[in-house]
């Protein structure tokens, strides 16, 4: 058992031992205070409920490349506890790892369910979309969850998960189903913590590339002309950190915004890649954002982002000095199809 768990940086245990305590913590104490009759606790549950389930994402990331544990199955097994602190169950950590993987080598972003042409198609679902996006609702990163749910039955690559998602969905189903039960109040809370950690999650996730999407992820015969390229794939990630100046900051997102150097050594664990980014300059300067620029075009092509038309044609950087960076939606590494 030692030897299964074996890290793959012993060096940086009490750094590992300390996020899975805090991930633990955080989302015992955030779901216990939002039974609680007290807004002011309530909202304090929402927001640790949120972040326990952020850091999870990232941490299930890391488990991705292996980045934890030496053994591949030793990380699967823990990627697979944090998929479910995430709510993204219904979709497996092995196919997370695959399409992300995918993502590393091919220096393209693959997905197989293009929801573009799905609301061109449908024009009213369209503008309940729109309407939902211009109130801050993530309802692009809603459809792309509800996708992993239904993704067997109409994506013929997940055929064979059919059983396994009817599975997730009695067990999660019965759960949120007993604390709707107990307290509809805990029930709609949950609700916007998950609001509150799409939103997160595509926020960090908006401009750190500007790589071409293509919908070809269950084809393995495709020819990837920037494949293993490591200039270009430098040159196409950018590093989005909260703060410059106080690099603590950072650590509130578990310095996935430190994603040129992440991208350098993608094994490396979290809490080494300030000091990668460090040895990157200054090089790496150039493709460091600031985070005054990105929230103002967040908030600026909210609804414009949902089409996202010239991502993977756009300098992201001088875009957003000038006010014309998009961005994308719908590429979170969460949702693996």
């Amino acid at each position: 058992m030692r030897d299964f768990f074996k890290l793959r940086d012993p060096a940086g245990a009490h750094y590992t031992v300390l996020v899975l305590v805090y991930i633990a913590l955080a989302y015992t104490s955030g779901w216990l205070a939002l039974f609680q009759a007290n807004a002011v606790v309530n909202a304090v549950g929402v927001v640790a409920l949120a972040h326990s389930m952020l850091i999870a994402a990232y941490l299930l990331h890391d488990c991705g490349h292996n980045a934890v544990f030496m053994s591949t199955k030793a990380n699967a097994a823990l990627g697979k506890v944090l998929n479910w602190v995430t709510g993204s169950c219904y979709g497996r950590f092995e196919d997370i790892r695959y399409k992300h993987m995918r993502h590393h080598v091919d220096n393209y972003d693959p997905v197989v369910w293009d929801y573009r042409s799905f609301l061109k198609r449908h024009p009213t679902l369209a503008n309940v979309v729109h309407a939902a996006e211009w109130a801050y609702i993530p309802a692009v990163e809603i459809m792309m969850h509800t996708m992993l749910v239904i993704a067997p039955w109409v994506i013929e690559s997940k055929r064979a998960q059919r059983e396994r998602v009817l599975r997730v969905l009695l067990v999660r189903g019965a759960i949120l189903a007993l604390v709707l039960v107990i307290s509809p109040v805990a029930f709609l809370l949950y609700a916007l913590a998950q609001l509150l950690l799409l939103t997160a999650l595509r926020f960090m996730d908006c401009y750190q590339h500007n790589y071409e999407v293509i919908f070809n992820l269950d084809d393995t015969d495709t020819v990837f002309p920037h494949k293993g390229d490591a200039a270009y794939e430098q040159a196409n990630t950018y590093s989005n950190l909260l703060s410059h100046r106080f690099p603590a900051i950072n650590l509130l997102v578990l310095n996935f915004c430190y994603h040129n150097a992440h991208h350098e050594k993608p094994t490396l664990g979290w809490y080494r890649l300030p000091e990668l980014h460090r040895t990157m300059r200054p090089a790496v300067e150039t493709q460091t954002l600031g985070f005054a620029e990105q929230a103002r075009a967040f908030h600026k092509h909210r609804v414009s982002r949902i089409y996202a038309e010239e991502y993977g044609a756009d300098e992201v950087k001088a875009s957003l000095k000038e006010g014309r960076a998009v961005g994308v939606d719908a590429l979170s590494f969460l949702t693996a199809f």
